[in-house]
């Protein structure tokens, strides 16, 4: 018979302190605004398991949470009524770890219930960051005692991040108890525990490079409207005034006086909205009583073979010919007097709001704008491909355009070197296309979405839901970065003379009411739509709204396998309360 041992209970005590912001929802500007006007946040926790065997095995890796919470945000010191903590728990991404905290309190001011909600980030990245990762907890208080599938709906009424201090480190070292029977089952407790953290940061960050690349079998046909049941499906080409072919595809389920359009970010299509692996933005309006959705392919969608080389078209282009051509499309078939609510997202988002906020159009009831309209904000190491990569790319390397799909191109080529050099600082997942989109857009590992929102087949046919795009766009947005706001590209180019030259001279005129929606780990535009709701807000205050979706990023906001759970109940809510308001 095997021998059996009781089980060793163990624990460790750990203290964290920063700075969170109430009604911020940005963790980094969150730990900003809280440290200038002392809003401090801290807990003491004493971390503990009932069998530490268990706990080092189990996938959750999960322990008791015992302690307080405090600061003046929540009232003063509140005891945590029930806790927990997870040690490296697995992601979707393979050489990614997470450890996440959970705190229900009560509010000691108020007795409100509250929740802690933090996780730090362990993940492979250039340059050495273990220390960083470990001790760095990025922090959402929420209002309510939340579950974790229920954040993605609920608004933070605060964010910042906490730290480890050094000294603190040291005291927490001195914690570690195990409770055995006799000193050697105590050391070999802690031995186990201590292996098991080296271990696992070992497998994070001591690996070789590797280009694994799984073979690839399309699932999905490519542009595909099978993921839209119940419509009739009619798709218009359109003219835009510099001589270039767009398109705007109708799903009608049945006439209605209140239309929605969607638009696409820069090299995706209409093909984000229809996607059939999960239930899709068109598909989950059809359904909600909006039975006439519209969606536009312009000059960015993947869908146009024009993308697939260099050339020197900017988002004024996109706001002056795409937009205005593409909504008096729609107009001429539904009719003057129809209602029209925009969803529009990224690059598209950006342009669509230059073009409304230019006043080349007019007549929009509603709209929804994601991720990034009229401030673009981008992380620092994407400040420095802004400024590098197109010249580097076209006049260096001599590539056309980027694409996500070279490394599976036939042949050599310089592009699929190119993609090769990027996958050797990308381990998180075995796709190059997924790769490839982390160079062109954002800093992240992944940088465009979170895997584990994503499903599998979605990861796995990315290069065909994301194409090639010439690097010139880059340069706009570099220029409106370096502005802080939406700006013509060229303010001496006649052919935009009818545009201002920042997009935001207008903004009080123009009362079309938006929600600015955003993934709050958007790794592409980081706070962009925080700030120009902020910015709007102080021109023309209760115009607009602002909806945050915590633990979602910058695309899986719309292609995410939970998005009609998540995020479009939102937008719903938000097209419900506009419709049948007529534009002005």
């Amino acid at each position: 018979m095997a021998e059996t041992h009781d089980p060793i209970p163990f624990q460790f005590t750990e203290d964290m302190k920063g700075f969170v912001a109430a009604g911020q929802t940005s963790f980094e500007d969150g730990y900003r605004d809280g440290k200038a006007n002392g809003s401090s946040l801290m807990f003491h926790l004493t971390l503990k398991t009932d069998d530490v065997d268990r706990f080092l095995t189990v996938p959750e890796h999960q322990a008791a949470a015992l302690g307080y919470v405090e600061g003046p945000l929540v009232g003063g010191r509140c005891p945590v009524e029930k806790g927990w903590f997870n040690l490296f728990i697995d992601t979707a991404d393979a050489q990614h770890r997470r450890m996440t905290y959970r705190l229900f309190f009560r509010d000691a001011a108020t007795g409100n219930k509250r929740t802690l909600s933090g996780h730090k980030e362990v993940q492979d990245k250039p340059g050495f960051d273990v220390w960083a990762a470990t001790t760095t907890l990025y922090t959402n208080v929420f209002d309510g005692h939340l579950e974790l599938a229920d954040e993605a709906g609920a608004s933070p009424l605060a964010s910042g991040i906490l730290h480890i201090e050094i000294l603190d480190f040291i005291k927490e070292l001195t914690t570690v108890r195990a409770f055995a029977p006799t000193l050697g089952a105590r050391i070999d407790a802690v031995g186990r525990f201590c292996r098991f953290f080296m271990g696992t940061l070992w497998e994070v960050y001591g690996h070789l490079p590797s280009f694994n690349m799984k073979d690839y079998e399309r699932e999905i046909p490519m542009y595909t409207t099978e993921g839209v049941v119940g419509a009739e499906i009619t798709t218009f080409p359109v003219t835009t005034a510099d001589k270039l072919g767009i398109s705007v595809t109708r799903f009608q389920r049945a006439p209605s006086d209140d239309v929605v359009v969607l638009i696409h970010g820069l090299t995706t299509s209409t093909d984000m909205f229809i996607m059939p692996e999960h239930k899709n933005l068109v598909q989950y309006l059809l359904d909600n009583d909006w039975s006439d959705v519209w969606t536009i392919d312009c000059r960015m969608s993947n869908r146009f073979s024009y993308n697939l080389k260099r050339s020197r078209m900017t988002m004024d282009d996109v706001a002056l010919f795409d937009h205005p051509a593409a909504i008096a499309a729609i107009r001429k078939q539904i009719g003057p007097n129809k209602r029209i609510h925009v969803i529009c997202h990224c690059l598209g988002s950006v342009t669509f709001m230059m073009s409304l906020f230019g006043k080349a159009l007019d007549g929009i009831s509603s709209v929804v704008s994601n991720s990034v309209s009229l401030t673009p904000r981008v992380p620092g190491w994407s400040n420095v491909k802004l400024a590098l990569a197109p010249a580097l790319c076209e006049y260096v390397v001599g590539v056309e355009y980027a694409n996500p799909l070279w490394r599976r191109e036939p042949g050599l080529s310089v592009g699929k070197l190119l993609s090769y050099a990027v996958s050797a600082f990308h381990h998180e997942c075995d796709s190059p296309e997924c790769h490839m989109l982390s160079f062109m857009w954002g800093t992240g590992y992944p940088a465009v979405y979170r895997h584990e929102n994503m499903h599998d087949i979605t990861h796995r046919r990315a290069g065909d839901l994301f194409g090639g795009v010439s690097f010139h766009y880059f340069r706009h947005v570099r220029k409106m970065v370096q502005a802080g706001a939406a700006v013509k590209y060229d303010s001496a180019d006649p052919r935009y003379a009818r545009l201002p030259d920042n997009y935001l001279q207008y903004a009080k005129d123009i009362d079309t009411p938006v929600l600015f929606t955003s993934g709050q780990d958007n790794n592409v535009f980081k706070d962009s739509n925080i700030m120009a709701f902020n910015k709007l807000e102080g021109i023309v205050p209760g115009r607009h709204r602002l909806k945050m979706f915590p633990n979602y990023g910058h695309q899986d906001v719309f292609m995410g396998k939970n998005c009609h759970v998540d995020v479009f109940p939102h937008l719903l809510e938000f097209l419900n309360t506009h419709r049948g308001r007529e534009a002005r």
